[in-house]
């Protein structure tokens, strides 16, 4: 057996041991990214290169593909410094200006909370080399934009926005109903508003609380100057390179999530779906964001462009 296929066999045995276990480890995620459904490879079209030597100029051609990249691992959870990846737990502690967490409540039996609160920490997705050589098998492939344990956004170190939703509480996305929300009301099955991008929200059911949030956190960091404190999840396109752009609730087609905890899933959806909710038993969930990218191997100085099969 050669070596990428004996990484391929040890991360599948991890993922298959790990689906009994809460703990979120880094063997865990990276077990996750080996994922075919996720990946969704394709080839989508072809590419024309101007190839130039000593005997003269001719166009060549190379295959372009399409696929997932799970670019992030995106976490949604009640109490600070408890990240539920317990190897990046020490990259959000608690500080002076963010402390504690939870759902706010009236004291009354009778009611149920009027807000709940999470933290969120976007850290790149420890998989990568894992998931080149899962890739290879299929051909060609794309590097994504995240980068193995960069921290992207913590919410830790975003107080002002995350906590008290400045400046967003005033933007007319936050503020007009039925504008960039996770869900519909007409369909009955509204989830949460995507603004204020914070951590507060009303809704009852956890699991949707912390998939809203999570959507928030994918949604500043696949967007260039916003008023946080992050760092754009996002690669500049190239010849024959074009990378994922920014995140948009509902859309598979700018990302996809894959739950990680406390239900390890093998296949990814976006919110809202009709897949069945786990409720964590401390508030504190975690999704693998995957992101789609194009590409196609270079064939020569010049890149002439490229025609897609559809």
């Amino acid at each position: 057996m050669n070596l990428p296929h004996l990484r391929f066999g040890v991360a599948m045995a991890i993922l298959l041991a790990a689906t009994s276990s809460f703990a979120l480890n880094t063997a865990t995620i990276v077990a996750s990214a080996l994922s075919p459904s996720c990946l969704e490879y394709r080839v989508v079209g072809i590419c024309y290169w101007l190839s130039c030597g000593v005997g003269g100029c001719r166009i060549r051609t190379s295959i372009k593909v399409r696929h997932y990249v799970p670019d992030a691992v995106v976490s949604s959870y009640s109490n600070t410094g408890a990240n539920p990846w317990v190897e990046v737990r020490p990259m959000s502690l608690p500080n002076p200006t963010a402390q504690a967490g939870g759902d706010g409540t009236t004291n009354d039996d009778h009611e149920n909370n009027l807000a709940k609160f999470k933290n969120s920490d976007v850290i790149g997705h420890p998989g990568g080399e894992v998931f080149n050589e899962f890739v290879a098998g299929s051909g060609y492939f794309c590097q994504g934009a995240g980068t193995a344990f960069v921290p992207y956004l913590l919410s830790t170190l975003d107080t002002p926005a995350w906590r008290y939703n400045v400046p967003e509480a005033v933007y007319p996305e936050a503020l007009i109903p039925g504008q960039r929300e996770v869900g519909s009301r007409s369909d009955m099955n509204l989830w949460g508003n995507v603004y204020p991008r914070g951590g507060f929200l009303h809704q009852t059911d956890d699991y949707k609380a912390s998939a809203v949030v999570a959507q928030r956190a994918g949604d500043i960091v696949t967007r260039r100057g916003q008023l946080h404190v992050y760092q754009p999840l996002l690669a500049s396109s190239r010849a024959g390179y074009w990378p994922a752009g920014a995140l948009i609730e509902g859309d598979a087609s700018t990302g996809k999530w894959q739950e990680l905890t406390p239900r390890l899933s093998n296949t990814c959806t976006v919110f809202p779906h009709n897949e069945t909710l786990t409720q964590a038993r401390q508030g504190d969930y975690a999704w693998a964001l995957w992101r789609p990218y194009s590409c196609c191997q270079r064939r020569g100085q010049t890149f002439l462009g490229s025609v897609d099969f559809n």
